[in-house]
């Protein structure tokens, strides 16, 4: 059964959207702990983030790099935090968070709630410092 994500990739269960190519995907985390909070997923539906091949966990990270530098831009803050938890849902998926302060990485602080305009402009936020 396909998982959650590779249903928002198909287009089966709608998202923020900020940028895909041929093997990555990256949208807006519906509760986020900061504005701008981006999960970055393979296309390829693999549980675990260290069982993809080389050449597809360096990607993942190089289209993770360019996500961070247009969110940074896009809603300044002192850094983009990263987090690979992957328990939640088995399709690898990286965090980009950004943070002021260590607490902002925390994910046992309470989500935020944004309404479907926020998030849409979020997305277009930081889709228009995307350097493709």
């Amino acid at each position: 059964m396909a998982t959650i994500f590779s249903r928002i990739i198909r287009g089966e269960i709608p998202c923020y959207k900020i940028v895909e190519d041929d093997s990555y995907f990256a949208f807006l985390d519906i509760n986020p702990l900061k504005a701008g909070h981006t999960l970055v997923i393979p296309k390829q539906e693999t549980d675990y983030i260290f069982d993809l091949d080389d050449e597809m966990l360096a990607g993942l990270i190089l289209f993770s790099k360019k996500i961070a530098v247009a969110l940074k831009k896009a809603l300044p803050c002192n850094r983009i935090g990263v987090a690979v938890i992957g328990l939640e849902v088995p399709h690898t998926h990286i965090h980009l968070v950004p943070m002021d302060s260590m607490e902002d990485l925390n994910f046992r602080n309470p989500k935020l709630k944004f309404s479907q305009d926020e998030f849409n402009a979020i997305a277009e936020k930081i889709r228009s410092e995307i350097d493709f």
